[in-house]
């Protein structure tokens, strides 16, 4: 409504935001949708004995707390709670000799291959022999993939394995083709190498990354394709199998993490 003669009045209009409203409403939940929300669900309600108790937060509310017994106040579990990951050992033999099993592994070299092209590299030119024992696997789901807890995988599956050199037992690898989220990744190095001791390890890791994304003065079309670069510690003093990556060239994913 104008205040004066000859104010000039910008009209509002509601076109296009019914239709899209209606399109909202109208969205079916999809499966990874209603995974979440059982997953959300079983741990909202299912409190364990002695722990706060976790309530249904209402709508539009940031952050909702309940209390349980003497007063102590707890936030409600979040998806990432839903998205833990599992290490399961299927044989905890690579300790050394007389050690408890809840002791770290000894462990003296570390390969793992993220993505799947390096464990398809892995697969193929490592494995590719009876000289290799599985003896851990990774359970974990999230929006892109789900693995579990079997060990009789296919080159197409989402997995997370670990391997143990029958010859030498200090020398693991892990075969990693699923996707690992980045709220999961902590979980994954904590819960990996906290099984193992740190001294005198040596980690390798394998992954892979398009060359589009490869930063260089240079055309990628004159470069020969693959083509490896490496990063390494200033604790590596051993001589270094191809080029250091330049800058500003970076990792990204569970490799940097």
């Amino acid at each position: 409504m104008a205040t004066f003669f000859g104010e000039v009045v910008v009209a509002l209009s509601r076109a296009g935001v019914d239709d899209e409203e209606s399109a909202e409403e109208a969205r079916e939940e999809t499966p990874e949708d209603r995974e979440i929300r059982r997953e959300l669900e079983k741990k909202r309600y299912r409190p364990e004995r002695g722990t706060p108790a976790a309530l249904p937060a209402a709508d539009g509310a940031a952050r909702a707390w309940a209390r349980w017994g003497r007063g102590i106040a707890a936030p409600l579990p979040s998806a990432s709670f839903a998205r833990e990951i599992d290490v399961l050992w299927t044989l905890k033999s690579g300790a050394s000799a007389g050690s408890s099993a809840d002791e770290p592994f000894v462990c003296s070299k570390f390969i793992v291959a993220i993505g799947h092209n390096a464990a398809a590299f892995l697969s193929s030119f490592i494995l590719d022999s009876v000289c290799w024992e599985v003896v851990g696997v990774v359970k974990l789901w999230n929006e892109w993939c789900r693995t579990s807890n079997t060990t009789n995988v296919l080159p197409t599956d989402s997995f997370c394995l670990f391997y143990r050199l029958i010859s030498d037992p200090t020398v693991l690898l892990c075969q990693c083709s699923c996707y690992v989220a980045e709220d999961q990744q902590f979980q994954w190095l904590e819960k990996v190498f906290g099984c193992m001791r740190k001294e005198s390890l040596q980690v390798t890791i394998l992954s892979t990354c398009p060359v589009a994304d490869y930063k260089t003065q240079e055309s990628t079309l004159t470069l020969p394709s693959p083509f490896l670069k490496a990063l390494k510690t200033k604790e590596f003093k051993e001589q270094v199998c191809c080029p250091l990556l330049e800058q500003p060239n970076i990792v990204r994913d569970l490799p940097a993490a």
